[in-house]
């Protein structure tokens, strides 16, 4: 039967092709991820590897607590004093300090910041002891001796034309400054993909990183014959509570594993993506060998009649199934070289630009990309080659003879409703249910999501006649003959048509859930603003996410023309047992930030002084908290102070600029050695007026990270990264609808076959080609049509369930209808595509060949 399975195989080549290009994809999208991923990661590693090869020790500052809310917290640095104690120890060969920054920001010649693409913006120091611990490397010029020169990236001076001899602008946590360029550096065998540094003398760096007589870093070589771990003992008793002293390869694996974790984010979320694609693949691998299984009906009652048992026949379609597994997972191995270029330039486009080293193609990627693409296959064909041991072997001689039904289709609606019923039943637990654990609650709508999509594909049989109907109509009133003809051939054999339209149907749920989820974002946020924020104008970073330097604003106060000056800073503490952001308000918030105070009034953030806070009703309520009740906070530098609640006040569904805490400014700077701004809010007199924009853009002049905006522009910058995000999912969504459309082709081509004598009659009868063409064009695009249908209503109600659980968020359930009408368009789209090869084929059959065709 081996010979027979693969003799057959070569027999049908297109239609093996056209099969193995479902899981082509789907595999493709595996192996580009790994490789994307590993080969971020290797950048990442060998950037940190390199940062401390030379170093047998490292002292760094030590935070309370390592992040907030997801987000990573600068360690306190420590006093540059602490450099000639650990120079003095017997164990010490060499030792060099280092302060560092994720803020300093490089100026392009157009006076604007240069856009790293989400990527960080590093500054650090080198000396001329400290040279062996330095870990890039000099292209051209030289490095820097005194204030008033720097060294920048490569990719930096080629993309913004800089030359050793230019001066480049550089601004960190003050005005702007003009440095003269003295060379570029690279970090060696790594692109840096959107970042960008600069390196600068120490006291230079000291200086714009307001870290003045500080260090961030000691780097330490031990002496011929010290171990490390009796040099770690030496270090140790001279270190305060806010340092730590680590190997280097101990450092080096620490910040890998801060960088780490937001790779696994988009890891696993392309591998969901990739786990989409080859799930719709399944349903396409699975109605192309039904459809085949059925067409071959004599040929498989031929082998019974020569006596092949039904466990043969059964084994040879899944040894089909399993050659083209394996050769699809082969191709689509290789084909994700390309994928992972492709996906790196979709992040580059939404501005995700992050460094990478060599591609890495590691053992792990073939195994389970070949794995998964060949298990795939093969659970799609268990149905299918069931199917094919029920063909009775007198049906060889009988003309137009079908596969008997199998002993369980009478209990096939009762299966498919339960199904269905079990499957929303685990998505509202799932999505509703309360006190279930983060864990289980996401197994729950994991598997109800992908029940639903099975249970509504397995009823979708029963709504193709009335859907073809009603989505038929417009082809019989347009096409005539051809039309009524189409609409027929969808109905003829429900079952088939549902399967090829469910496979396009769970792209468009998906694609349709993405759209209405995002429209609830934006809704949100933007009644949110559009309720608190009553100033005229918002200076934030040109980035408008990115915290400013506090410093920014400071130009603002006191300016003819300005008034009503308000800092929102954003920082990070640990209380009420989390480690949660915290914000600093002045007293004139109210007069730029719109508050429904439930306990206290407008007076509240002037009453902060040094020991209050206000917070949101819920969280008050949260945590049981009353009016005077004391909260421990405690700053990333480890100092505490205690503060009382003063007021509550009710936030509104979109969220708000504010921590879960807030104080005053003057508590928060006390406290944050290098206070930042998420914003600062303003009014002018006349309000916004060309004028008073170009007054405001002015006075801030001297920081080139500023920008002033308007409300309307604050929600439309806020926005474009939602809006690129959002582009993001839907073209990676793409891929499972392009699946789908392979499998709207391989229905077309294989019912082409199958109805060869029937084309050739209506040719016979007067049909024309244009005739056939367009019948078989209407057949596509009402079975896609089925698809969009059946789609956008699992992803609207799959939208309701998600917005609902979510409400607390303040996200609404709003509709998109105009992307709804472009999702309809891109299914028309995909049926006119999808019929293209079909069609053709259909209208050049030989007359007399297709009469004589069996």
């Amino acid at each position: 039967m081996l010979t027979v399975a693969l003799k057959g195989l070569a027999g049908r080549k297109l239609r093996a092709s056209l099969t193995a290009i479902s899981i082509v994809l789907g595999v493709a999208m595996i192996s580009g991820t790994y490789v994307l991923t590993d080969t971020i990661n290797n950048g990442f590693n060998t950037i940190f590897t390199q940062s401390y090869q030379n170093a047998d020790v490292v002292i760094t500052g030590k935070a309370a607590f390592d992040s907030a809310e997801g987000n990573s917290v600068e360690p306190p640095s420590m006093p540059q004093s602490l450099l000639p104690k650990i120079q003095r120890l017997p164990g010490v060969a060499l030792a060099a300090g280092s302060v560092t920054t994720s803020a300093l920001k490089l100026i392009g010649k157009d006076g604007k910041v240069i856009s790293t693409g989400g990527a960080p913006s590093l500054g650090f120091s080198v000396t001329p002891s400290g040279q062996p611990f330095n870990p890039t490397k000099l292209t051209e010029g030289r490095w820097p001796h005194g204030g008033g020169e720097v060294v920048i990236d490569k990719a930096t001076a080629s993309g913004n034309g800089f030359h050793v001899g230019d001066r480049i602008g550089v601004q960190a946590f003050g005005p702007a400054h003009t440095l003269g360029i003295t060379g570029i550096a690279e970090f060696p065998g790594v692109s840096v993909g959107g970042a960008t540094f600069a390196i600068l003398d120490q006291p230079t760096a000291q200086l714009l990183f307001h870290k003045p007589g500080q260090l961030d870093a000691i780097r330490v070589q031990s002496k011929a014959g010290v171990k490390t771990s009796e040099l770690v003992s030496q270090i140790r008793p001279l270190l305060g509570p806010t340092q730590v002293v680590r190997t280097g390869t101990q450092q080096a694996k620490k910040d890998q594993d801060q960088s780490g974790g937001f790779i696994k984010v988009i890891k696993y979320a392309l591998l969901a993506f990739a786990g989409i694609a080859l799930f719709v693949g399944a349903f396409v691998i699975a109605n192309t060998l039904a459809i085949t299984i059925a067409q071959r009906t004599r040929e498989f009652a031929t082998l019974r009649t020569l006596g092949a048992s039904r466990r043969q026949v059964m084994w040879s379609v899944v040894i089909e199934a399993f050659v083209i597994g394996v050769l699809g997972s082969v191709a689509g191995l290789f084909l994700g070289l390309g994928i992972a270029k492709l996906l790196n330039a979709l992040f580059v486009a939404i501005g995700i630009d992050l460094p990478h080293g060599s591609t890495v193609f590691s053992t792990r990627t073939i195994v389970v990309s070949l794995l998964v693409g060949t298990l795939v296959t093969l659970f799609a064909s268990i149905r299918p080659a069931r199917r094919a041991t029920r063909v009775p072997p007198i049906a060889a001689v009988r003309e137009g003879s079908v596969i008997p039904p199998s002993r369980w289709a009478k209990y096939g609606t009762a299966t498919s409703l339960t199904v269905l019923v079990l499957a929303i039943v685990l998505v509202c637990l799932g999505s509703l249910a309360g006190g279930i654990a983060t864990v289980p609650r996401l197994l729950l709508l994991g598997a109800g999501v992908l029940l639903l999509f099975v249970g509504v594909s397995m009823n979708a049989s029963k709504v193709v006649r009335p859907l073809a109907s009603v989505l038929g109509a417009p082809a019989e009133a347009l096409g005539g003959a051809p039309g009524i003809l189409a609409r027929d051939n969808a109905t003829r054999n429900p079952a088939r048509t549902a399967s090829t339209a469910s496979a396009l149907m769970i792209g468009l749920a998906l694609v349709t859930f993405v759209a209405i989820f995002g429209q609830g974002i934006r809704s949100s946020f933007e009644g949110a603003v559009n309720q608190l924020f009553i100033g005229d104008y918002a200076l934030t970073s040109s980035n408008t996410f990115t915290p400013i330097s506090a410093e920014a604003g400071t130009p603002l106060y006191g300016k003819p023309g300005i008034n009503d000056v308000s800092a929102i800073r954003a920082g990070s503490a640990r209380y009420l047992g989390s480690n949660s952001d915290l914000t600093g308000v002045q007293p004139n918030l109210n007069n730029t930030v719109a508050m429904d105070w439930t306990q206290g009034d407008n007076s509240v953030p002037g009453r902060l002084g040094m020991d209050g806070f206000f917070a949101s009703k819920k969280y008050v309520e949260d945590h049981h908290l009353r009016l005077g009740s004391p909260v421990q906070l405690e700053f990333p530098t480890g100092k505490k102070t205690t503060v009382r609640l003063k007021g509550v006040w009710d936030e509104p569904k979109g969220g708000s600029p504010f921590g879960h805490i807030s104080i005053s400014t003057a508590l928060f700077d006390k406290y944050t050695p290098r206070p930042t701004d998420l914003m600062v809010l303003m009014n002018t007199p006349g309000g916004v007026t060309d004028v008073n924009t170009a007054h405001l853009e002015h006075v801030v002049r001297d920081f080139a990270d500023a920008k002033i905006q308007t409300r309307d522009e604050f929600k439309s910058n806020f926005e474009a990264p939602i809006n690129k995000l959002l582009n993001l999912l839907y073209a990676l969504l793409a891929l499972s609808v392009i699946v789908s459309l392979v499998g709207i082709i391989n229905t077309l081509v294989l019912t082409v076959f199958e109805r060869t004598r029937e084309l050739g009659m209506l040719r016979a009868v007067g049909m024309t080609r244009r005739q056939v063409r367009m019948m078989i064009r209407y057949e596509s695009i009402v079975t896609a049509l089925m698809g969009a249908a059946l789609g956008m209503v699992v992803g609207i109600f799959l939208a309701a369930l998600v917005t609902r659980a979510t409400s607390g968020s303040g996200i609404v359930f709003a509709i998109p209808w105009i992307q709804i009408v472009y999702f309809v368009i891109a299914a028309l789209l995909v049926g006119i595509l999808a019929a293209v090869v079909p069609a053709r084929r259909a209208s050049r059959l030989n007359i007399l060949q297709a009469l004589q065709y069996e």
